[in-house]
């Protein structure tokens, strides 16, 4: 079977971005896990769903330190997934970061609303199952 994680950045313990990663998870069977929790990768991952939000219009720190750490010949491919209304340009530096390292994107990436997370955990779950099939 192939070895598919969920990873996030949340500054709160059941924050929306935490609902959302713990959706995706629940549609793939697997468990969403905290960058602070568990902060590396250290086994090779088919695909890493990775989201996180920005905080005062930026990426989080410890996201993008996270995101510093990983490396091509631990991940297979991200798929990202983001809560705020200023998610692109969060997706758009992490997809920089990850193209220097030669890390494989998928163009694709999830995002909910902060105010319509409710409404948008079912298509999380969906959305896991997309992706995490393909392989």
């Amino acid at each position: 079977m192939s070895n598919v994680k969920v990873r996030y950045c949340s500054k709160t313990k059941m924050g929306n971005t935490r609902r959302i990663a713990d959706a995706i998870s629940e549609g793939i069977g697997v468990s969403a896990v905290s960058i602070m929790d568990e902060p590396e990768i250290t086994e090779y991952t088919d695909i890493l769903f990775l989201g996180g939000a920005p905080y005062a219009n930026i990426m989080a720190p410890e996201l993008r330190d996270y995101a510093e750490t990983l490396s091509a010949d631990k991940i297979g491919k991200i798929v990202l997934f983001t809560t705020s209304n200023w998610s692109q340009r969060t997706v758009a530096a992490l997809k920089k970061i990850f193209a220097s390292k030669g890390i494989q994107v998928e163009n694709e990436y999830f995002y909910a609303h902060m105010l319509s997370i409710e409404k948008k955990l079912e298509a999380a779950k969906e959305f896991g199952k997309k992706f995490a099939g393909n392989i």
